[in-house]
């Protein structure tokens, strides 16, 4: 007979007593946490639970031919051993998307993906029993660069099958977002462009998966699970077990943070499908290693950029096109894909925008949400633009920033009014009034490399930089964002106590302790009870886009309004004042529950136009960094900080986050990154994924700006990501500014400083060949090395020649037409503006000029790329006629013809750098 356990029942939160909003309160998970008292998820056990175990692909691509079980399942203490043949339910999952297997079937798709479960009576016997499970794979080519995955003919690795409908659109690109605002071809008298990129960062939670799937005996089960969001998690898990969601309920585990990483599923389905399939509860907990093949990443994203302004400095336009990797599957990449395109031109106003984001599917590990959210990677570019301009213009940094700010009336790129409050120049304006911090004198634990005593202060050079960030703050594009609120007021020993029900995941940001606050602000009672988050209450969405305080807190807001509105009317009936003790007897109680929502968003049209998001935050950093530019070795000697946060919830709090989020933001920009190579993890540790400690971590100046959004509950604004956003550029400009390198690559390895790294070096000197295409340069210099021009002259064509088409089509537009509107304004590059200028192209009568327009338009129309000539051997008329001659050519033919070319120009270039 099998002994079906008791639920285990979950006591109600520790009464507290807070302060009111706007007064800083101690969180009531603080002291346990320090002494080591807390219950994470990973804590929970059971008498008679079995231990889950997961086998992982170690291919990262590859088809299945055969899984045998029965060496499993022969070892003793083996309860359970399943494959996707025994998902009872809908055999895929996903937050916006369901194209990720529970169980790979038939195929893997990155490093990693689970293939089988195994329960058992020890933790080592399940992870033994999961080694001895023997899977036949048939091995294939991973596909793990975003730019050929978008490739015509590129294998799709989501293909439409009898057995899966296609859930996105052609080939591998899961999302275009395409921002036209303005003038399609807009000139500026100053234009400069850039190559940027950002590499995968991961969360990192201290915390890693874990969870406890009870079953019920009745066909039901109740899950204990460290996550982000209750109600997504429900809904998936009840689909794949296929029950009903009221059979499947979920309680908070303790959570050892999340950062988005825990917004996705994990082994919630898997927990479950062994607790139901054994009759015995089930504990599954990941190691380190485990957890980074367990969640989601942030995105490695490819960035490149062309800012136009007029002389005195104002922003004309910004064109940029971003590539994203989101991995294998899609999470929640095509949201990171809008607020890519939404945020790509920074806090700045400007009239004219075309912006170009992609989210791609590779053979890399899945990618999804992370603080930021978008919002970091394009950070990281638009603001080293912002610095390479005020450089071509002679300005200070933070000077052209004031002068385009985006104030209340601005327009976003996706014609969006800001609104209230944008204080983007007043933030920029303390934060450069903030006192520099004073230069150490040759003191070696002050100095980079620190107590290694690496250096006397001999090459140390100190840089100073600046970075702004936006982001929004709540779901978008028309997304139902809501959450639920069940506030009850009672007396209980003759003193009032409130209790408030909400399924808000506490992930360590404080959503707790501010759910205290506005009940205790709203219903003036000291006693308050925030029991623990579950599905037995409504939805309070993701604990992710900063949005809890905000959505969760207006429904907590809302439902005390409502109990006091109630306990007013039965004090006047009762004929007492409305003290809860004068109205409300021992036992009786006044509860509701109240779903709340703000102002509705609307989805982007096909030019990225519309009313995306509900709000915008700010923040500024200035960077002060030292850095020996010998050895390559960095300081962050201060972080100083300003942000606009409405009204200071919780200010301790507050301080916490944004140091917090600094922290991260430090990390990405000098450590952080998963290394991966043909679509394998190097690095799945916290030995090799380096993180920044209490000893990288400066001293930081923070300034609070607290002008209330009128439309927000209390005022406030989400505050959890802004920190992250403008970390990582402003220490990146203080490292251009130490070093003069352009570190267009964040996370900056110390290579990157001295010039160390032969292959920046020769990017350096070879990557700007190719009109605005580096990625001939840096594919090139694997075939090296090279034993003179002709041998890299080769090696250099011969990408070329192999890359995919679209590859090919890329360079060719990336190309200026001659005599087109970049070199009437100014734009073109050196290189292109002395070829040019060479074949007289600089000099065109007013005659001329028009005819050269004619026989650009016709090109363009006729063949979607501009004409390609090697003009320094052709003269004005000889470009002219062999133009209009090769508009007879077939496209393909004019492809190579224009190839060709591109190859003759590349020689060219080549031998005067050489010479």
């Amino acid at each position: 007979m099998t002994v079906i356990p008791e639920t285990p029942l979950r006591e109600r939160r520790d009464i507290q007593r807070p302060n009111e909003v706007g007064i800083t309160t101690t969180r009531a998970d603080g002291v346990p946490k320090v002494k080591g008292e807390f219950e994470y998820a990973s804590d929970m056990r059971m008498d008679g639970m079995l231990h889950g175990a997961t086998l992982r692909s170690p291919h990262p691509r590859a088809d299945i031919w055969s899984i045998d079980i029965g060496p499993a399942l022969a070892i003793p203490g083996v309860h359970a051993v399943m494959t996707h043949d025994d998902v009872p339910g809908r055999k895929v999952y996903g937050m916006e998307v369901a194209d990720q297997p529970v169980l790979a079937i038939n195929h893997v798709r990155y490093q990693g993906e689970p293939v089988a479960i195994v329960a058992a009576d020890h933790p080592e016997t399940a992870r033994r029993a999961a080694d001895a499970i023997v899977v036949e794979y048939q091995v294939l080519e991973p596909l793990t660069d975003a730019e050929a995955a978008m490739a015509p003919g590129a294998p799709e690795l989501h293909p439409q099958t009898p057995d899966t409908p296609r859930l996105h659109g052609e080939g591998n690109v899961l999302r275009h977002v395409r921002i036209r605002r303005g003038d399609p071809e807009p000139t500026a008298d100053v234009v400069v462009t850039g190559a940027y990129e950002v590499g995968m960062q991961d969360q990192a939670f201290l915390g890693p998966e874990s969870g406890l799937a009870v079953p019920d005996g009745e066909g039901g089960v109740d899950l204990y699970i460290a996550t982000q969001w209750l109600h997504v998690d429900q809904d998936q898990v009840a689909a794949s077990l296929g029950l009903a969601p009221e059979k499947v309920r979920l309680t908070l585990g303790g959570v050892g943070g999340a950062f988005g990483g825990r917004e996705d599923l994990s082994m919630q389905i898997h927990a479950c499908m062994l607790a139901l399939h054994t009759r015995r509860p089930v504990r599954m907990a990941y190691n380190r290693e485990e957890s980074f093949y367990g969640h989601v990443h942030r995105h490695p994203c490819t960035m490149r950029y062309e800012h136009g302004a007029t002389r005195d400095g104002r922003l004309v336009f910004v064109r940029a096109r971003i590539v994203l990797d989101g991995g294998a599957y899609a999470s929640s990449s095509t949201a990171v894909c809008a607020n890519a395109a939404c945020f790509a031109c920074g806090p700045y106003q400007l009239d004219h925008a075309s912006i170009d984001s992609y989210v791609v599917y590779t053979n890399n590990p899945p990618c999804g949400a992370m603080r930021g959210f978008g919002a970091v990677q394009v950070a990281f570019a638009h603001e080293a633009q912002m610095d390479r301009l005020a450089a071509a213009l002679d300005m200070d940094p933070v000077d052209l920033r004031i002068l385009n700010a985006m104030g209340p009336d601005s327009r976003m790129p996706t014609g969006q009014r800001v609104g209230e409050p944008a204080p983007v120049a007043e933030l920029l304006e303390r934060v450069r009034a903030m006192p520099m911090p004073p230069v150490e004198e040759s003191d070696p634990p002050a100095l980079p490399g620190g107590v290694a005593n690496a250096t006397h202060g001999e090459g140390v050079r100190r840089g100073v930089g600046y970075g702004v960030g936006i982001k929004n703050i709540g779901f978008s594009e028309g997304f139902d964002d809501f959450s639920t609120a069940r506030v009850r007021l009672s007396v209980e020993g003759g003193e009032p106590l409130v209790e408030v029900h909400t399924a808000a995941a506490e992930v360590g940001q404080g959503i707790v302790t501010v759910q205290a606050q506005i009940a205790r602000t709203e219903l003036g009672v000291e006693r308050v009870a925030v029991l623990d988050a579950d599905t037995r209450v409504g939805s309070a969405g993701s604990t992710s886009a900063s949005r809890q305080t905000y959505v969760t807190g207006g429904a907590v807001k809302a439902a005390c309004e409502a109990v006091r509105a109630r306990l007013q009317a039965l004090a006047a009936e009762r004929g007492v004042t409305d003290d809860p003790t004068a109205v409300l007897e021992e036992g009786e109680a006044i509860e509701e529950t109240v779903e709340w929502r703000h102002r509705p968003t609307h989805s982007l049209d096909e030019d990225g136009q519309g009313d995306a998001h509900v709000q915008y935050a700010f923040s500024v950093h200035r960077a002060v960094v030292d850095v020996d530019t010998e050895l390559g070795l960095v300081r962050v000697v201060e972080l100083a900080t300003a942000q606009e946060v409405g009204r200071a919830m919780n200010p301790q709090a507050l301080e916490g986050q944004i140091e917090g989020g600094s922290a991260q933001g430090l990390g990405l920009a000098l450590l952080e990154e998963i290394q991966i190579v043909d679509g394998k993890v190097l690095n799945a540790s916290f030995t090799d994924y380096l993180l920044p400690t209490i000893l990288d971590m400066p001293p930081m100046r923070i300034e609070v700006l607290e002008h209330a959004d009128p439309e927000a509950p209390y005022g406030l604004k989400g505050v959890g990501e802004p920190p992250n956003i403008s970390t990582p550029p402003a220490i990146a400009a203080a490292l251009r500014a130490a070093t003069g390198r352009e570190l267009p690559r964040i996370p900056v390895r110390p290579e990157h400083l001295v010039g160390l790294d032969p292959e920046e070096a020769f990017m350096t000197r070879y990557g700007a060949l190719f009109e605005h295409s580096p990625w001939v340069a840096r594919a090139a210099w694997a075939r090296g090395p090279f034993t003179g021009i002709d041998d890299l002259h080769a090696a250099l064509v011969a990408v070329v020649r192999e890359a995919p088409r679209a590859r090919q089509l890329a360079l060719i537009r990336a190309h200026p037409e001659l005599a087109g509107h970049a070199a009437q304004a100014g734009e073109l590059t050196d290189a292109s503006a002395s070829e040019q200028a060479s074949a007289g192209l600089d000099r065109l009568t007013a005659q001329e000029l028009e005819r050269w327009r004619a026989l650009n338009r016709a090109y363009r129309e006729r063949f979607d790329f501009p004409l390609i000539v090697c003009v320094r051997e052709h003269t004005k008329a000889s470009i002219m006629g062999w133009g209009e001659e090769r508009l007879g050519h077939a496209v393909e033919e004019e492809i190579a013809v224009a190839l060709d070319e591109i190859a003759k120009i590349a020689r060219l270039r080549l031998e005067e750098l050489d010479t």
